[in-house]
């Protein structure tokens, strides 16, 4: 077999009709400038491709979709494997999937205490067991002379219907009796059940009175009995009833399990999911505190304002009602209402009739309330505005029957060495392995749970491998990062054992501490040596050394990118002179350390007492006006201080934000800040018609320009008119997205050109009106750098352009969809839409990991950015790993010193130079080298 892959004529996006071989079952990184072209030879090239093969070899119903599937635009490609692609997309957005269902170790988890697990009584907290027929039959014959027995043997569980027939044929045989839902009847009484609910029935076979003469008789006719039902119900003469039973049963209460299958401790179906939140941990509540918009505030001015209650109206008439009847007026704040009224108004008068006055007159009627009626609109909402304009006022709490634990009672009554299922998974990956390595089981049970142990202890091996130890397996899978997500992903191909593939991974290393990054490597070695092929689109320059073999895409962005620049090992790439990451990779060109620090001022912002997640109840001094980065190794607690307490408490206090804030006693230095500004990695739109432009704002400066055309005046055409948001100038086949969505079932979904507009996204006339020789749609596909130089005269619309220039964004497209974005590239976009914008001095800007996706070069535009927004005296606050971006801070924040339950704590702060200093810090070490 050849052993290379080799691609000719590769032209998507801005590649320049390249030819490239590149080495099989090696490890070979793509790298070079954020848009260079290395993810459009990667994954729009290669991996699509080998995915377009793949449709090939399926049956013809999935060949129908072929053409659907746009070929990459190549001449040819030889050598190519299955390709497998671990990109940054979040595994699930479903509040079901966990790290523990997505590393199907919870499944074997299940199995496990399935098969070992012991079962307790929820009622007397002790281990209960089994009997068998012999040992009923002991126990009854035991008990007082006089003793009542119901020996019962259930006939449907949990099933809907009727049944008549099944009671004809009981009578048919004799039976007098039935328990029905928990309810003893009389057959000749006319037992009429609802079809479509579920019901339990269960024969009363016979009730007995032990004689002394009768003993022999009684013990043959219980052990019939037992034999035909599942156990024997004994009332002593209190009235204290006792199960006796072949299955799990209390002797105390009578409280019984059904069986312990790996069912019971499945969250994803009803056998043991809880009752209350159906399994998913939580339930949206309706928060009182959203409801009223400012309790400084009085009815009459809008203190309760919210959707479908406005001021005016006829909800209105109810507020002045209950006012009223509590004699309050509706010109006071409403925090001086009394309890009564306020329980009225959001929970309604219970049946209560209130008089209702208004224009028309007067009656008396009953006020459902508010929190009830927004839950009753939320429910039966077909409205997506709806439902979300109602989720303003509702915040996710954890369920108050299962604790957020998501199982019901009887699950989390099966325990090993005295943890449920849901304890266990509670524990970070690294406190699990531990957990196991020191149970203390029996030869039986070690017998049965060895191939189970083996199983899960490998696939927490692979992600400790990947620098997840920190994770928790009951850890919803929406809530992991790109990189998470990308690793988990790969622990899991790494666990297949699959051979003679072709993996493309996406910045894997993102979100890794640089301690952590050789654990990734590793990683990554083994998945070659498995004898898979594995090409690795990066940036970080650990992974790059430890390649085998480097393919560096360039020179620059967008249309200046798209060629290979250079070819080769590590070593051979740095000695490549027009080469930017050989150039990095040799010192030629870094990023120079500050010569000068910005000095501390007495302003601070303080948080007192943070406990949310992991940390420690710690006290944290952030200074303002100065660039400061908070560092710690993956899963320290850096994101449960930034994003989970500081943010959502300034933005609730400054920005009038209703925002759940975490766990922390205080915050202080509020007064400090006039603005804050949080600029993350989420998408700047989830539909194609979101872009750059429409998201600076620079787009409506753009369609004034075009409605100003004589063209455009002399047929009526106003701004609105460019706009492909709105019906008018916009293509109506595609809706103005210029691409229809293909549903492929089984398949990610695919986008096609729509035919109609040829993805030019207006109709024809709108299309015919140009400014300079050029229509909206051309002025569309300009790139920046393009669109700056075409505008140039506009200064509204350079201005603003000019930005997104500066953070390293020339090569993207002004109409670019948003659904093609990065998320390092959204976030930039973000970046210079806050840069168009007037500083006020008394900003925070919030970024977490701004370094994502970039290129050294591009660092090095995000460091000047950066600390152009520190120079107008506004402060910046950092999550970040990147040791180029750290060594500029002016302070730095350590949290650590490891990652879950042993992290939380302050290990250091201070400048670059003072945390380099600290022997204790991870990021310290990493530090000392890097600052020579």
């Amino acid at each position: 077999m050849d052993n290379f892959i080799r691609i000719f004529g590769a032209r998507e996006n801005n590649l320049k009709n390249i030819n490239v071989e590149i080495p099989r079952n090696k490890l070979v990184v793509f790298t070079g400038l954020s848009g260079s072209g290395k993810s459009s030879l990667a994954f729009d090239t290669i991996f699509a491709e080998g995915q377009r093969r793949y449709m090939e070899s399926l049956s013809s119903y999935a060949r129908q979709f072929l053409g659907q599937m746009k070929k990459p635009d190549v001449d040819q490609i030889d050598g190519l494997s299955p390709a497998i692609a671990i990109d940054q997309k979040t595994t699930s957005s479903n509040p079901r999937s966990t790290v523990g269902t997505v590393t199907e170790i919870y499944d074997y988890l299940r199995l496990l205490y399935a098969n070992i697990g012991v079962p307790y009584c929820v009622n007397c907290n002790i281990p209960i067991n089994s009997l068998s027929i012999d040992q009923i039959v002991k126990l009854v014959m035991a008990c007082e002379n006089g003793t009542k027995l119901i020996i019962i043997a259930p006939v449907v569980r949990g099933k809907k219907g009727e049944f008549r027939d099944l009671f004809d044929s009981f009578r048919k045989k004799g039976y007098v009796r039935v328990k029905v839902d928990g309810e003893i009847h009389m057959l000749d009484e006319d037992i009429v059940l609802e079809k479509n609910k579920k019901h339990d029935i269960s024969v009363v076979i016979d009730r007995l009175i032990r004689t002394d003469n009768m003993a022999s008789r009684l013990a043959e006719s219980l052990e019939t009995a037992v034999k035909l039902s599942d156990g024997i119900v004994v009332v002593d003469s209190n009235g204290t009833e006792t199960l006796y039973s072949t299955k799990h049963s209390c002797p105390n209460c009578g409280f019984s399990f059904d069986e312990i299958s790996s069912r019971l401790f499945s969250f994803n179906t009803p056998i043991g999911a809880c009752p209350d939140c159906s399994g998913i941990g939580s339930k949206m509540i309706i928060e009182e505190n959203l409801l009223v918009k400012d309790w400084n505030l009085s009815l009459a001015d809008g203190a309760i304002s919210i959707f479908g209650w406005g001021d005016y109206g006829f909800g209105n008439l109810y507020f002045q009602a209950i006012a009223r009847k509590f004699g309050f007026s509706m010109n006071e704040p409403i925090k001086n209402a009394p309890r009564e009224m306020l329980d009225m108004l959001f929970y309604g008068t219970n049946g209560e009739k209130l008089q209702i006055s208004g224009s028309f007159g007067s009656f008396n009627g009953k006020f459902e309330g508010i929190i009830p009626n927004l839950y009753r609109r939320h429910a039966n909402a077909t409205s997506d505005f709806v439902r979300n304009e109602i989720e303003k006022y509702m915040i996710t709490k954890p369920c108050q029957t299962c604790g957020g634990k998501r199982l019901n009672k009887q699950a989390l009554s099966v325990k090993i060495d005295g943890k449920s299922i849901i304890d266990v998974t509670d524990m970070n990956v690294t406190n699990i392995i531990n957990w196991i390595k020191n149970l203390k089981l029996s030869e039986k049970e070690q017998m049965i749970s060895h191939s189970i142990f083996k199983e899960i202890n490998a696939r927490l091996k692979f992600l400790v491998d990947v620098g997840l130890d920190y994770l928790t397996l009951s850890r919803t899978a929406y809530t992991l990062s790109g990189g998470e997500a990308q690793r988990i992903r790969l622990a899991t191909q790494i666990g297949s054992g699959l051979m003679g593939v072709l993996y493309i991974l996406d910045e894997p290393s993102i979100g890794l501490h640089p301690r952590d990054t050789n654990k990734l490597i590793d990683t990554l070695k083994h998945l070659r040596d498995l004898g898979n092929s594995v090409i690795v689109v990066e940036h970080d320059e650990d992974t790059i050394r430890a390649a085998d073999y480097v393919i560096d895409v360039g020179p620059k962005a967008g249309e200046h990118g798209g060629r290979i620049i250079a070819t080769g090992t590590p070593k051979e790439i740095e000695q490549v002179e027009n080469s930017l990451t050989g150039a990095y990779l040799s010192g030629r060109r870094c990023i120079p350390v500050p010569t000068k620090r910005r000095a501390m001022s007495d302003k601070t912002l303080e948080i007192i007492g943070a406990k949310q997640n992991n940390l420690k109840n710690i006290n944290v001094k952030i200074p303002l006006g100065l660039f400061v980065a908070v560092t710690g190794v993956s899963g320290s607690g850096k994101s449960s201080l930034v994003n989970e307490i500081i943010y959502p408490a300034l933005a609730n206090r400054i920005n009038k934000q209703n925002l759940i804030e975490g766990k922390y006693k205080e915050i202080r230095g509020v007064e400090n800040l006039d603005k804050v500004v949080v600029i993350d990695q989420s998408p700047i739109g989830r539909t194609p018609r979101s872009n750059p432009v429409t998201y600076t704002g620079v787009f409506s400066a753009i369609r004034e320009l075009f409605a100003s055309v004589p063209e455009s005046k002399a047929r009526g055409y106003t701004a609105g008119r460019f706009s492909f948001n709105v019906k008018g100038g916009r293509c109506e086949t595609c809706g103005g997205d210029g691409v229809l969505k293909i549903e492929m079932h089984f398949l990610p979904d695919v986008y096609v050109t729509c035919d109609e507009c040829g993805g030019k996204r207006y109709n024809k006339n709108t299309l015919e009106i140009e400014y300079k020789g050029k229509n909206i749609n051309d002025v569309l596909n300009m790139t920046v750098e393009e669109a700056l130089e075409f505008f140039y005269n506009l200064p509204s619309i350079r201005n603003k352009l000019q930005t997104l220039y500066d953070v390293g964004l020339g090569y993207i497209r002004l109409g670019q969809p948003a659904t093609t974005l990065s998320g390092g590239e959204a976030q930039r976009v973000k970046l210079a839409t806050e840069l168009s914008k007037r500083p006020t001095g008394k900003t925070i800007y919030i970024l977490d990991e701004p370094t994502t996706g970039l290129h050294t070069y591009d660092v090095e535009k995000l460091v000047h950015i950066l600390q152009r927004l520190t120079e107008s005296g506004n402060s910046v606050l950092v999550i970040e790993h990147n040791l180029d971006l750290i060594k500029v801070a002016d302070f730095v924040i350590d949290i650590g010193p490891e990652g879950g339950d042993n992290g939380g704590k302050i290990v250091v702060s201070g400048t670059p130079e003072q945390v380099a200093k600290c022997e204790n810090s991870y990021t310290g070490k990493a530090l000392k080298d890097i600052l020579k």
